[in-house]
């Protein structure tokens, strides 16, 4: 555990300082966490809902975090859960399989107004969404946010070596999407 967190479960733990620490904790992990969030339902407008309730539920669970973990892994761990439950849930309203689901999402990510990617980015964007849940899971922490796979180990509850297979599954995927689609 860095000093920040030890710092940070120190002021969590005196009622009086609990919500300025709580802030300084949304204030440091926000934008990471919105990311990795956003990199798995891809539409801005999910991923601030979906970040609203990773927030809402570390607040909720704050005074039975033990400090086994970095704050952040525990972040990681609330919105990847969060996000797949949201994910669940939206297939299951919506009763479709998931080619159709991974259809919508890349319509969804090409309208909306906060996705500026090129040609390029679309098409990984495009390829990232065939791959199956975890592969895409894991390929987005690994690739875009280089998290490494001990902290994933920590976040997702597999083992080093099968987050290592299915990065590399993965990313064969990705390159072979790629290069049929030249």
């Amino acid at each position: 555990m860095n000093q920040t967190d030890v710092e940070l479960l120190t002021m969590l733990a005196d009622p009086k300082r609990k919500s300025l620490a709580f802030s300084s904790i949304v204030r440091t992990y926000q934008e990471r966490i919105y990311w990795h969030i956003r990199k798995m339902v891809l539409v801005h407008d999910d991923a601030n809902d979906v970040m609203q309730n990773t927030f809402l539920k570390a607040w909720n669970g704050i005074d039975s975090f033990r400090g086994d973990s970095l704050i952040s892994t525990w972040l990681y761990r609330i919105a990847t859960n969060e996000s797949l439950t949201f994910l669940t849930n939206k297939r299951l309203k919506n009763l479709q399989s998931m080619d159709d689901e991974e259809s919508l999402m890349f319509q969804n990510l090409q309208a909306d107004s906060y996705f500026d990617g090129n040609e390029v980015e679309q098409k990984l964007q495009e390829a990232i969404l065939t791959l199956p849940e975890k592969q895409r899971l894991v390929f987005n922490m690994k690739y875009f946010e280089d998290i490494t796979y001990e902290e994933m180990e920590s976040i997702l509850g597999t083992s080093v070596g099968a987050l290592k297979a299915s990065f590399h599954h993965a990313v064969k995927k990705i390159e072979r999407f790629l290069i049929e689609e030249k």
